[in-house]
Formats: structure tokens, C-alpha cells, sequence
């Protein structure tokens, strides 16, 4: 148990190292490329924080414990919406573009509204134990993950960057140091989140969780490590547009490229989840989105209140333990 947690601290600590390094490379190459920061954020940065989910949601279909991959991906974007907007609302109120509010944001919902719909096998009940999601179910998600992916490419191709008068004035950093940094800094993310998880995984069971709750809390709060850390930094450094972004795509990346491709390679029965948690996730996206149509941005109030709602969620979790 001792090296257990000793491997949870490296973790956090490779973890919130990775984010800071991942943050500064992926902003500089964003400047040199005239790429929009949020885009940045909705691609390279969420597809590299991703990949823990990916791994763990791949690896735990292959091995016949689905409870424990779709528990991951709704956990992972409960995390990342409630509490990851909220922490990095709370460093600093996050500025979130007209075109953020009006197309990004509404892109997850609709995405967290898709995964909800092809959880039903039957419309007739909400219930979703034991429901498939079927290799045709990943199909349809996988188109809309390409959707997604021209939609965030034309935004790059039809929007350039205005540098401020510090970033003028600034040294610029080589183009060989940004892509270190960013390269760098997702192997620390991957190798910490895999330490957290494997470590905080065992303690769990340990202790008689089953692989839902353990889906829904360790193994999602642990995969969410990456955007909690590269979020929070990049608001403190004032790149709430990398902030948001991540979240945003991240959040998309889950549902249409991980549950997507994981239920191709094998469909996933549905269990140890309910529909509650599912509401809660496209309850939390559509917050996010009521939130940003204040003035454009997330005050720090609005981020102690999805932090708040977020642990509201926990302890009823815990409570039906």
C-alpha cells in the first residue's frame, strides 16, 4: 500500500510537469503555425490528453470489463466539465469566443446527447443496463468524430492569429524546443496518468469497489488528470482559449473517437452505470454552454458552482455505493 501511494504521488507530480511543458509548446506552436489557440486546444492538445482514456477504455473492452471503459469515458467528461472548468474558473474567469459558444460547445453537447441516445436500445424504458453499444453504434460515432475533425480544420484554415504587443515583443521560442516540450510533456501525461490509475486502481479494489464506481471515480478522476493539469495551467498563463479547448475537445474525443473506436474493435455491454450518470454528463456540457453565453466568459462564481454540483455528484455516488 505504501509503494501504491508513492507511485500516486510520482504520478501527479509527472503529470503536472507534462501539463505545464504541453501548455507552453503547444501556445508557441500555435503562434508560429498562425493557428487560433482553440484550435490548438480542440485537437493536438485534447487529442494528446486523451490518450489515457483511449488506452484504458481499450484495454479494459479487450479485456471483457466494458463497465470499467464506458464508466471511463462519462467519468472522464463529468471530470472534465464540473470539475477541471471549475478549478481553472476559480485560477482565473476563463474568456470563451463568440464562435467557441456557438459552434464548439454546442458540438460536445450534441455529441453527449448522441452517446445518450445510443444507450437506449429500447426508448420505451431509461433504463441502460446491460444495453450494447454495437460496432454500428461506433460506426456513427466515428463519422461524427470526422465531422468534428474537418469542421475544427476549416476554423484553422479560415481564421489566423493577431500576436499581442507581448508576444511581439517577446523572444519567440525555436521551433524544435515548442515540439520537445509538446512531445515531452503528453509522455508525462500518459506515463503519470498510467501510474495514478494502475495504483489508485488496485487501492480500490482493495477496499470492494466495483469496476462501475471505479470507472466513474478513480479510474476517470485519474485519466482526467492530464486536462485538470493542462487546463488549470494554461488559465494561470491567461491561455483560456487553450483552457477551454481542451476541455471541449476532449470531452468530443471521448465520446466519438474513444467509445467510437473501442466499440468497433468490440461492442460494449453496458454496466455499472446508469442513466443518471449519462444525464449528469449532458447536463453538465449544457451548464457549461448556459454559463458561457455570460458576457462570454466563466466567472469564478460559476466555476464554484459546477465545483460544487460535482461533488454533489460524488457523494451521491458514494451514498449508492
Amino acid at each position: 500500500m505504501i509503494l501504491n501511494v508513492l507511485c500516486i504521488i510520482v504520478g501527479v507530480a509527472l503529470v503536472l510537469w507534462g501539463a505545464d511543458r504541453l501548455t507552453e509548446g503547444a501556445a508557441e506552436l500555435a503562434r508560429r503555425m498562425e493557428i487560433p489557440e482553440i484550435v490548438i486546444g480542440l485537437t493536438i492538445v485534447a487529442a494528446g490528453t486523451s490518450a489515457p482514456e483511449l488506452f484504458v477504455s481499450l484495454v479494459s473492452a479487450l479485456k471483457g470489463t466494458p463497465d470499467l471503459a464506458v464508466g471511463n469515458v462519462v467519468g472522464s467528461n463529468i471530470f472534465n466539465v464540473l470539475l477541471i472548468v471549475g478549478c481553472s474558473a476559480l485560477v482565473a474567469p476563463m474568456t470563451i469566443s463568440r464562435a467557441t459558444v456557438g459552434k464548439d460547445i454546442p458540438f460536445a453537447v450534441m455529441a453527449s446527447l448522441l452517446i445518450a441516445l445510443l444507450c437506449l436500445d429500447n426508448f420505451d424504458s431509461l433504463r441502460i443496463m446491460g444495453n450494447t453499444i454495437s460496432r454500428l453504434d461506433g460506426v456513427v460515432l466515428l463519422i461524427g468524430f470526422a465531422i468534428f475533425m474537418v469542421y475544427t480544420f476549416r476554423i484553422a484554415k479560415a481564421s489566423g492569429v493577431e500576436p499581442d504587443a507581448d508576444e511581439a515583443a517577446a523572444e519567440p521560442m525555436p521551433v524544435w524546443k515548442g515540439v520537445l516540450f509538446v512531445v515531452l510533456g503528453l509522455a508525462c501525461l500518459i506515463v503519470g496518468s498510467n501510474l495514478f490509475v494502475g495504483n489508485a486502481s488496485d487501492l480500490a479494489k482493495s477496499l470492494g469497489v466495483n469496476e462501475g464506481v471505479i470507472g466513474l471515480t478513480i479510474v476517470a478522476g485519474g485519466t482526467s488528470l492530464p486536462e485538470l493539469a493542462t487546463s488549470v495551467v494554461a488559465a494561470r498563463k491567461g491561455q483560456s482559449a487553450i483552457a477551454i479547448g481542451n476541455v471541449i475537445g476532449s470531452n468530443v474525443f471521448n465520446i466519438l473517437l474513444i467509445l467510437g473506436a473501442t466499440a468497433v474493435i468490440c461492442p460494449m455491454q453496458i454496466g455499472g452505470i446508469t442513466m443518471v450518470d449519462i444525464s449528469m454528463m449532458l447536463v453538465s456540457m449544457v451548464l457549461l454552454w448556459g454559463f458561457s453565453f455570460t458576457k462570454y466568459t466563466v466567472e469564478r462564481w460559476e466555476g464554484a458552482t459546477l465545483i460544487f454540483l460535482f461533488f454533489t455528484y460524488m457523494g451521491w455516488l458514494l451514498y449508492n455505493l
